[in-house]
C-alpha cells in the first residue's frame, strides 16, 4: 500500500506560464469567431458571447476539477476513461480529434485573410485563401513530422502580446467609438437576428474557446498543479470573458447594423469580403474603423499581422494536439497502430499527423468558413458534453477519492450529491449541441459519418485483435532490431532513497532515454507498520522534498526534462512497480551506491523489481559504470 503525495509531474510551470500558454490557445479565436457569430447574431453578438462566456466558466470549472483529480494529457478523454471505460473514452477522443482537425483548417483558413486584408486582395477569396490555407496545414504537417519543436518562450510573449492588444483595442474602442445607443437600436428582436439565426449562433459562438483542452494536456507540466492548474483557469476565464464581452461592444459600435434598400439586416462584421464586409478578418475591420489618424496604417498592419501569426501558431497548436491524441489513441488501442506509429528516424507520429492534415485540408477545400465554425461545434460540444458527464458520473462513482480542487455548487438529489456547474455546464453543451445538429442538415451529416467512421474503425480493431469494447489496455511497444535499440528507451523511473540525489543516476537515466525522453524522478518514504501511512516522518518527508529540489535545479541545469514525486509507501518494491506502471516507464534505473544499509547492490526491493520486472531494470552499483548511450539490453 502506498500513498503518492506529489503527483509525478514537470515542475517547470507555474501559474503565469499556465495562463499565458492556455491564453494563446484560447484567445486566439476571437480572430475568427467575432465574424462567425456577428453574421448570425448580428446586433445581439454581445449577448450571445455572454451567454457562451457562462457555458465557457461552467466547462472550466468541469475541467478543473477532474484535471486536478487525474494530472494527465488527454481532457475529456482521460475524464470518460476514469469515469467510465474505454468504449466511453475512445467517444469523447474521437469528438477531440473532430475538434482538432477543424481548428487546423479553420486557423490556417483566416490566416490569408488577414494577411490579404493588409497586402493582396486575391487573399480574400476563392481559390486564393483556399489554397493559402492549405498551404499552411501542409507546411505545418511536414514541420510536425520532422518534430521540430514549438518555441515556447515566444508563444508565451505572443500570447501575452495578443491579450495586451486586445485589452487596447478595447480600451481604444470604448473612448473613440462605444455608442450605447447605436447597440441598443443594432437590436430588432425576431427580426434581425430571427429567433434561429439566434440560436445558431450559440454553438457558433463555443468556437470562440478553441484550446480549452490545453488546460487539461498542461496538467503534467504544472509546478502544483492543485494550485497553479485551477488559478491559470481562473485567469484564463476572466481575462477570455472580459475580452468577449467587451469587444463585440466595440465592434458593433464601429461597424453597425444596418437594413439594405431590400429590407435586409447585415453588419459588415459578419459580411464577406466580397461584398465589402469583414467577415474573413474581423478584429481588422474593427481598427480599420477607429479612426486612429496618423496611427491608422500602422496600427492596421501590426494588427494584421500579429492576427495572422497568432492563427498560424494556433493551426500548429491543432496539428500538435492531433498527433499527441492519436498516439495515446494508440497506446490505449483505440486505433490501428499505423496511425500511432512513430517515424523510425523523427520518433513522430507521422501518418497521424498526414492523415489528419490531410483531412483538415479536405474541410478547407469548400471555403465555407459557416460550415467549419459549426462541424467545430458539433465536436466541440460532444467533448465538453462528455466532460461534463464524467465528473457527474466521477462524484456519483467515487464520492470519497479526493478532489484538490472542487467546481462551485452543489446539487442534492435522490441522496447524491451532484456538481452544480457539471449539471448546468451539461445543459448548456448539450442543449448546444441539439441546436447546431437539428438546424444544419450538412453538419449533422458530416459529423455523424464522422461518429460512424470512429466507431467502426474502434470495433473493427478491438475485435481484430480479441480485445473487448469496454476493457482498458495499453498496446506493447514492439522491440526494435538491435542497431536502433538505443532509441527504445522514452521514459526512464529514477527511486530515490534518504540523501540519495546524485546528479550522475540522473544523466544515466537521461542517456538512455535520449533528448526527447522523460525522468521521472520519485523519492520513496518507508513507513513503518506503527505508523500511519498518511502522518509522522514530517522530518523525512521534509527531506525528500528538499531532495527533490534540489534533483529539480541539477536536471534543468543538465537540460534534462523531469517530472518528481514523493511516495510514502510500506513496500517500497510494490510502490514503484506501481508507479512504473502509472506513468508507462519504459525502464526502471536506480542507483544504488547511496542507498540506506540493506538495499545498496540487490536488496529486498531491487529483488522485488527484479522479480515483478513492469519494465526493463537496470540497477548500478559501485562496480557498474554506465555506457555514454546504453542500449536496450543493458538491463534486465
Amino acid at each position: 500500500m502506498a500513498r503518492l503525495t506529489q503527483h509525478g509531474l514537470r515542475r517547470v510551470l507555474g501559474t503565469s506560464a499556465l495562463f499565458s500558454t492556455a491564453y494563446g490557445n484560447v484567445g486566439s479565436s476571437i480572430y475568427y469567431a467575432l465574424g462567425l457569430v456577428a453574421s448570425y447574431a448580428l446586433g445581439l453578438t454581445p449577448i450571445v458571447f455572454l451567454i457562451t462566456g457562462v457555458i465557457f466558466y461552467l466547462t472550466a470549472a468541469t475541467y478543473a476539477e477532474a484535471t486536478a483529480m487525474f494530472p494527465e494529457a488527454g481532457g475529456s478523454s482521460s475524464f470518460a476513461r476514469h469515469a467510465f471505460n474505454e468504449l466511453w473514452s475512445f467517444f469523447a477522443a474521437w469528438a477531440q480529434m473532430l475538434n482538432y482537425t477543424i481548428t487546423i483548417a479553420i486557423s490556417a483558413f483566416f490566416v490569408p485573410h488577414y494577411l490579404g486584408g493588409l497586402f493582396s486582395s486575391s487573399l480574400l477569396h476563392a481559390p486564393g485563401d483556399v489554397l493559402f490555407g492549405i498551404g499552411v496545414v501542409a507546411l505545418l504537417s511536414a514541420i510536425n513530422v520532422i518534430g521540430v519543436r514549438e518555441a515556447a518562450g515566444l508563444n508565451i510573449v505572443l500570447a501575452v502580446t495578443d491579450l495586451a492588444t486586445q485589452l487596447l483595442l478595447v480600451v481604444v474602442g470604448i473612448t473613440l467609438v462605444l455608442s450605447p445607443e447605436v447597440l441598443i437600436d443594432n437590436i430588432h428582436l425576431g427580426v434581425a437576428p430571427t429567433w434561429k439565426s439566434a440560436l445558431i449562433a450559440i454553438p457558433i459562438g463555443m468556437i470562440a474557446y478553441t484550446g480549452i483542452e490545453t488546460i487539461s494536456n498542461m496538467a503534467e507540466e504544472a509546478r502544483e498543479e492543485t494550485r497553479t492548474v485551477p488559478a491559470a483557469i481562473r485567469g484564463v476565464v476572466g481575462a477570455v470573458f472580459a475580452i468577449y464581452a467587451a469587444l463585440p461592444l466595440v465592434a458593433l459600435s464601429a461597424l453597425p447594423v444596418h437594413r439594405d434598400n431590400g429590407g435586409h439586416y447585415s453588419t459588415l462584421l459578419g459580411t464577406s469580403e466580397a461584398h465589402g464586409g469583414f467577415a474573413g478578418d474581423p478584429v481588422l475591420g474593427i481598427v480599420k474603423h477607429l479612426h486612429l489618424g496618423a496611427l491608422q496604417s500602422a496600427g492596421e498592419i501590426y494588427v494584421g499581422l500579429l492576427a495572422s501569426t497568432i492563427l498560424f501558431i494556433a493551426a500548429n497548436a491543432g496539428i500538435i494536439g492531433a498527433s499527441r491524441l492519436v498516439y495515446s489513441m494508440g497506446l490505449h488501442r483505440q486505433v490501428p497502430d499505423r496511425l500511432s506509429r512513430l517515424h523510425p528516424r523523427f520518433s513522430t507520429p507521422w501518418v497521424g499527423i498526414l492523415v489528419f492534415g490531410g483531412i483538415a485540408c479536405l474541410t478547407i477545400i469548400p471555403g465555407k468558413a459557416e460550415f467549419l465554425g459549426n462541424m467545430y461545434a458539433f465536436g466541440a460540444m460532444l467533448s465538453f458534453s462528455m466532460a461534463h458527464l464524467s465528473v457527474i458520473r466521477l462524484r456519483v462513482k467515487d464520492p470519497g477519492r479526493p478532489r484538490p480542487y472542487r467546481g462551485p455548487g452543489t446539487i442534492r438529489a435522490a441522496g447524491l450529491e451532484l456538481p452544480a456547474f457539471a449539471v448546468l455546464g451539461l445543459l448548456g453543451t448539450g442543449l448546444a449541441f441539439v441546436v447546431v445538429t437539428i438546424l444544419h442538415l450538412s453538419v449533422t451529416v458530416a459529423g455523424v459519418a464522422w461518429l460512424a467512421l470512429g466507431i467502426a474503425l474502434y470495433v473493427s480493431y478491438r475485435r481484430q485483435h480479441g480485445l473487448d469494447l469496454s476493457s482498458t489496455t495499453r498496446a506493447e511497444r514492439p522491440e526494435r532490431p538491435p542497431e536502433f535499440a538505443e532509441f527504445d528507451y522514452r521514459t526512464a523511473l529514477v527511486p530515490i532513497f534518504g540523501s540519495d540525489i546524485s546528479a550522475s543516476s540522473l544523466t544515466s537515466a537521461a542517456k538512455l532515454i535520449g533528448s526527447d525522453g522523460v525522468v521521472y524522478a520519485v523519492f520513496v518514504l518507508p513507513v513503518p507498520s506503527q505508523l500511519s501511512l498518511e502522518e509522522g516522518l514530517e522530518e523525512e518527508e521534509a527531506q525528500g522534498r528538499s531532495v527533490l529540489e534540489s534533483a529539480r535545479i541539477q536536471a534543468r541545469r543538465a537540460g534534462i526534462k523531469i517530472h518528481t514525486g514523493l511516495i510514502r509507501t510500506r513496500n517500497p518494491g510494490a510502490a514503484l512497480v506501481e508507479e512504473a506502471q502509472r506513468v508507462g516507464a519504459d525502464v526502471i534505473y536506480w542507483s544504488t551506491i547511496h542507498a540506506p544499509s540493506g538495499e545498496q547492490r540487490i536488496g529486498p526491493t531491487a529483488a522485488y523489481l527484479l522479480s515483478k520486472r513492469p519494465c526493463r531494470v537496470i540497477i548500478e552499483t559501485e562496480n557498474f559504470k554506465p555506457p555514454a548511450r546504453a542500449p536496450a539490453v543493458a538491463g534486465v
